[in-house]
């Protein structure tokens, strides 16, 4: 069969049994990240049915997904909104990254994976999933509740720390020398510093230069700016993700709304491929050595979550029921955590079991986080009745 025929059968055949795990995760209310990962470990290297005529075309959609998503993460914010988020959850950012980062950190270091390594597990069991939480608080109408500027304040939190987070462990795994290393975090720096004066004093410039009345012409404006913004950024040693990201900063108003609007769709698809080609690249051989370290990396990592949004909502003077419900809601990993493992595979600095325990972990914590919010109620109503039921003979006699 001539080669380009069988490509578009492969491809075809990829993206439409994505659509029906998309379909099959909706019906039964979790995120679809699980279930392309799974995808993903079918089809590449070891899996049930092999796929290899789609590579070039995968690899750079995959880029395209990472782009997109940081994209329109950055779309959501200004960059006065992120400078007031981090005034206002410093404190419970910081526990946030103790609590969190340090398991990931640990197992890396156990297992010999070195420096890099512990600096990657760390951020992939830190950073959680702003986009599968803000699907469940959506879903379980928690959108107005008392906790929930909680839990987004620390969310924001973890995106300024990702936009910092993200260049560093670029530079790093580039494997040049230190005084090489520390000046690709230099510039680093000082390209994320220069885009948010940009982003807080001429955003405005910025929103008009994109901005355009014809969907077509505003689509492709915003489009190749993100691409060009992402490949300079990378051709800086900066992450071209974190430039996507810098980039969506600085568009605001209902520039930011319509972009938005108008890339969700790429988004979703090319993040889908993202998440399959991240699956492709993991033998799924890899995967049970070391998934007992992923297990209690899930175990640990939900009960620090959990006690970092109880702690940031107390200090918030709200109640009992919605502390619990904060940290629940933090709970879940996915899109982030599999964005910087993806970046420490494709260098190839970090031991090639990191991508099969970062996709075990993810795997089980995107299917544990909003499983975790759907239940906290009942089970924290259930340990309240089984506490007053405790205390009240004690209290007759």
């Amino acid at each position: 069969m001539d080669h380009t025929a069988l490509s578009l059968i492969e491809l075809g055949a990829v993206f439409f049994v994505l659509g029906a795990l998309g379909r099959l995760a909706a019906k039964i209310g979790m995120s679809p990240i699980p279930l392309y990962l799974v995808g993903g470990l079918c089809f590449g290297q070891g899996g049930l049915i092999p796929l290899g005529d789609i590579g070039p075309f995968t690899h750079l959609a995959s880029e395209m997904g990472v782009v997109l998503l940081l994209l329109l993460l950055g779309l959501e914010y200004s960059a006065a909104e992120l400078f007031t988020g981090l005034k206002r959850s410093w404190m419970a950012g910081v526990l946030d990254i103790v609590l969190n980062a340090a398991p990931g950190a640990a197992v890396a270091l156990i297992l010999g994976w070195g420096a890099v390594g512990a600096l990657v597990m760390g951020g992939v069991t830190y950073i959680s999933s702003s986009g599968i939480i803000a699907k469940v608080l959506g879903d379980l109408g928690r959108l107005g509740n008392r906790e929930t500027p909680v839990v987004l304040s620390i969310l924001v939190f973890e995106d300024l720390v990702m936009a910092l987070y993200l260049p560093i462990l670029t530079a790093l795994l580039v494997g040049v020398s230190v005084l090489g290393g520390l000046k690709a975090v230099g510039i680093s720096l000082a390209v994320i510093t220069v885009v948010l004066v940009v982003a807080l004093k001429f955003g405005r410039y910025v929103s008009a230069l994109v901005d355009s009345p014809d969907r077509e012409v505003f689509l492709l404006k915003v489009l190749g700016a993100a691409l060009l913004v992402a490949g300079a950024a990378s051709a800086l040693q900066v992450s071209a993700a974190v430039g996507a990201f810098l980039l969506g900063i600085a568009i605001s108003g209902s520039t930011a709304e319509n972009a938005t609007h108008m890339l969700e769709p790429l988004r979703d698809l090319f993040a889908a491929v993202f998440f399959v080609v991240f699956g492709l690249n993991t033998n799924p051989a890899q995967i049970p050595p070391v998934l007992g370290w992923a297990i209690a990396l899930a175990v640990v990592t939900t009960l620090t979550k959990v006690a970092t949004g109880w702690w940031a909502a107390r200090r918030q003077g709200v109640g009992k029921m919605g502390r619990a419900r904060a940290g629940a809601a933090l709970v879940a990993r996915g899109e982030f955590s599999i964005v910087i493992a993806g970046l420490a595979v494709s260098y190839g600095a970090v031991d090639s079991e990191l991508a099969a325990l970062a996709t075990a972990y993810v795997l089980l914590m995107a299917i544990l986080g909003p499983t975790a919010a759907r239940l906290v109620e009942p089970a924290a109503r259930a340990l309240q009745r089984k506490g007053s039921t405790a205390s009240a003979p004690s209290t007759a006699t």
